[in-house]
């Protein structure tokens, strides 16, 4: 069955333009077209779309307000559309607050470097979100579990079960994690109690990669990190260059650390988290731990503007064993190559689990490669890093 689309936008033009696109995608159908969010509202009630393409600016009731109103009724995945501008970029940070799963920009020629190229990436963007429905509910509820790569055995789980005893550790968080096995055709998945230890290792650099639904996934973990933190931050969000001032300025606000915009020749400090410039690319240089960031351009073969790679990479040269570094949730495999050079110089590399994730693509480029040695649910993940730094 046809993957159901929404489309929501003001002008007629750009309804029609994406009804063409959407629907000459033998995955995809557009099932309905609104011309405002309250339109949107009454019809998603109606025709229960798998996926909503929504813009901002519109009359009667706007993109966000719209948003807000179909994660009360009826949690849909949405993409939202809107303008490269800082005003553009700060309606669609408030956008992903509400609840949308991701953006793109409304002018195709700053999607990509052809038409083509930009029709596949729309195409497949929407086809990804398709389905996270039960995400969107799924994460208003309970958290999900920790769970180390190496999964212990249906029948070592089965003979730990009856010693289910709680132990109280202000360096551990007991944390659940699960096994399954078919059992007539039915897949049981017994819970057993794991105690997350700090590993015991010394680090020097926190770094955190990611993509599609990582504004929400960056604002979650951040806001939970204390003042006093003792290490620099680099993040990687893979995003336009207008969105990247106004993301850095909002999360500068909610934080307790500091979060800025990544400058050249900038000194990493303890306690800052610096943030890629959208459009440039962000690497370490230096020495370890007194290391300064360089910013320089992408050129027109890099696919990814910044890209976690190359930060991962140059991290990985100058501080060798002694990073702490997550990939989260995103489209791609963006952080695998970066991510597997930290780790043969003996750092550490966690990756988002797939429950917690808007896009299971870069985690599980990471997980699949072997590389990761948890994976964490997005909940779980500042706990985590507090326990590993030695801070909980």
């Amino acid at each position: 069955m046809a993957i159901k689309v929404l489309v929501v936008d003001d002008s007629s033009f750009f309804r029609r333009r994406m009804s063409e696109i959407i629907n000459a995608d033998p995955r995809l159908t557009v099932v309905g077209n609104a011309t405002n969010g309250k339109e949107a509202c009454e019809l998603v009630k109606v025709l229960q779309p798998d996926v909503i393409t929504m813009d901002i600016e519109m009359p009667v009731m706007d993109g966000i307000t719209a948003v807000r109103e179909i994660m009360k009724i009826a949690p849909t995945p949405i993409l939202m559309f809107s303008s490269l501008t800082q005003a553009g970029a700060k309606a669609t940070l408030d956008a992903l607050d509400a609840g949308a799963l991701d953006f793109l920009p409304k002018k195709f020629e700053d999607i990509a470097r052809n038409r083509d190229e930009a029709v596949d990436l729309l195409q497949k963007r929407v086809a990804e979100l398709a389905g996270k429905r039960f995400y969107l509910r799924r994460n208003n509820g309970a958290s999900s579990a920790i769970k180390p790569v190496s999964t212990p055995s249906v029948r070592a789980t089965v003979a730990m079960m009856p010693n289910v005893a709680t132990t109280t550790n202000t360096r551990i968080s007991t944390v659940a994690t699960s096994t399954s096995r078919a059992v007539t055709g039915a897949v049981i998945t017994p819970k057993i109690p794991l105690r997350f230890r700090a590993s015991g290792k010394k680090y020097q650099l926190v770094a955190i990669g990611t993509s599609t639904g990582g504004p929400v996934a960056l604002q979650q973990i951040l806001t939970q990190l204390p003042a006093n933190f003792p290490y620099p931050i680099l993040l990687v969000q893979h995003m336009p260059m207008s969105f990247t001032p106004a993301f850095a300025v909002r999360l500068n606000n909610l934080c307790r650390i500091e979060v800025k915009e990544a400058q050249d020749g900038d000194i990493l400090r303890a306690g800052v988290a610096y943030l890629a410039p959208g459009g440039q690319q962000m690497m370490v240089d230096g020495r370890a731990p007194n290391a300064r960031l360089r910013i320089i351009d992408s050129g027109e073969r890099m696919n990814y503007k910044p890209c976690v790679d190359v930060t991962f990479g140059s991290a990985a040269k100058v501080f060798n064993d002694r990073v702490l570094s997550i990939v989260l949730t995103g489209m791609g495999a963006d952080g695998r190559d970066g991510a597997r050079m930290l780790k043969a110089n003996g750092s550490t590399v966690w990756a988002q689990d797939e429950e917690s994730c808007v896009v299971y693509g870069m985690p599980q480029a990471v997980a699949k490669a072997g590389i990761s040695s948890h994976d964490l649910p997005l909940d779980r993940i500042a706990e985590c890093i507090l326990i590993e730094l030695g801070l909980s």
